[in-house]
């Protein structure tokens, strides 16, 4: 059986791929638990783009929670997340750094250098895979290491 095809309904035809290119994926690294977490938003309007905009939602329920712009970057962009204490969280994307903290949710800000302090323990990564952004916990040794920090002169 065949489906007549009108001028109507041809448009529909066109603009229905356009309207599924659209991807927003969320991964979450929860923290101690769902209801303090961090989550990375990436927002990739069209397939064959090649950025896609970020933004990342820091919550600890029910005291806070808040979305801070992160801005545009490669599509297939990997984040490194540290912990320096004191609840605050380091998001470092290539040479760009972040530092947002789950104690209110209000601090955000763009680092220009690391933190004299350091950076503190790798926490993981938010990266994509297969097609599927997703946050991968670093090695507990790779955190214990990350955590010593050196002797104050």
């Amino acid at each position: 059986m065949r489906l007549p095809l009108s001028w109507k309904t041809l448009p529909l035809l066109i603009v229905l791929p356009l309207l599924v290119a659209c991807s927003d994926q969320r991964a979450a690294f929860e923290i101690d638990s769902s209801q303090h977490s961090l989550t990375l938003i990436r927002v990739q309007n069209f397939f064959w783009e090649r950025t896609a905009t970020y933004a990342v939602v820091a919550a600890r329920m029910p005291e806070c929670m808040r979305r801070h712009d992160i801005g545009s970057a490669s599509a297939d962009t990997r984040f490194e997340v540290y912990s320096p204490g004191n609840d605050a969280w380091i998001f470092k994307q290539g040479k760009r750094m972040f530092v947002v903290e789950t104690r209110t949710c209000q601090g955000f800000a763009r680092l220009d250098e690391e933190p004299a302090e350091g950076m503190g323990a790798l926490q993981g990564s938010f990266q994509m895979r297969s097609g599927n952004l997703i946050f991968v916990a670093a090695p507990k040794s790779a955190t214990a290491a990350d955590a010593v920090t050196p002797a104050a002169n």
